[in-house]
């Protein structure tokens, strides 16, 4: 059970944030890091179902477990996130579903579990229309990880939901992997600087441009005329940086990944009253 000290937060967040209510994601949604990490458990369905209720898009990490099985963890190891020990990949999915994946955030999220990739896209498929996109950032490096997860959006026909990020945006191979699979799927390529934004926007392996930098409006026009979005993610973005929030805002970036996404939301609506 949610303490009273969360259920009146989610109270407070749920009465004051501004939604979005275009069907299509509009310019500059913020992403949430892991879900809402400051406030809950990271990667749990508890968070990912409160982002869900706050019409925000989340991040989630995908690795596999020892049977195969896809899982949601940050961390290759256990440690720090559950009430287990050593790496994940060496228990199967039933092991890891006995560990307390909520407890070392708050006791009133004991018996969180880590979930399964499926339990996430389902969450996915199921969410408001006028929620932006999600974030999958692959952990994991098996040739055939990409299928997978593919094949899991699939069947809960998320794929046009999904951004693929983490492996995918330095590994063109990965890129081609999930194409291969669906040649829908949302992949981003990695522009670390400026420089780096031409060869980005020639990968042919994806649609979106990987940010690691604050752009200006030129060079996001550029990636926009080229059939293709843009993600910002890294320090520039991901702590509280307001005046960083607001170039990206002006210059049209899509995504904004970032660890205060609340935050954001509040800032730009203080800029902004009107909400538009």
């Amino acid at each position: 059970m949610i303490c009273w000290r969360i259920t009146m937060f989610l109270s407070l967040v749920v009465a004051l944030t501004p939604f979005t209510h275009s069907a299509e994601p509009t310019a500059s949604q913020p992403i949430a890091h892991r879900g809402l990490l400051k406030h809950s458990p990271e990667n749990t369905i508890a968070n990912f179902a409160t982002c869900r209720l706050l019409r925000l898009g989340f991040e989630f990490d995908v690795r596999r477990a020892k049977d195969g099985a896809l899982i949601c963890l940050h961390d290759d190891t256990l440690d720090r996130t559950t009430n287990g020990q050593g790496k994940a990949s060496d228990k199967t999915m039933a092991e890891l579903f006995q560990l307390d994946a909520g407890t070392w955030c708050d006791p009133s999220f004991r018996g969180e579990r880590i979930p399964t990739i499926d339990q996430v896209c389902k969450l996915i498929a199921t969410a408001p229309s006028e929620t932006a996109l999600y974030t999958a950032d692959l952990k994991g490096s098996d040739e055939k990880l990409e299928a997978d997860i593919v094949a899991l959006a699939q069947e809960h026909r998320a794929v046009s939901k999904i951004l693929f990020i983490g492996r995918a945006i330095d590994h063109p191979e990965v890129r081609g992997r999930l194409r291969k699979a669906d040649p829908a799927c949302h992949v981003a390529a990695l522009a670390q600087t400026a420089a780096d934004v031409a060869n980005a926007i020639l990968d042919r392996d994806s649609n979106w441009v990987y940010l690691r930098f604050v752009p200006d409006r030129d060079l996001v026009a550029k990636i926009n005329a080229a059939g293709k979005r843009t993600i910002i993610a890294g320090t520039t973005v991901s702590g509280e940086e307001p005046a960083n929030w607001s170039r990206c805002v002006a210059a049209g970036v899509d995504l904004i990944l970032t660890d205060y996404p609340l935050e954001f939301r509040a800032a730009m609506k203080k800029k902004d009253p009107s909400g538009n």
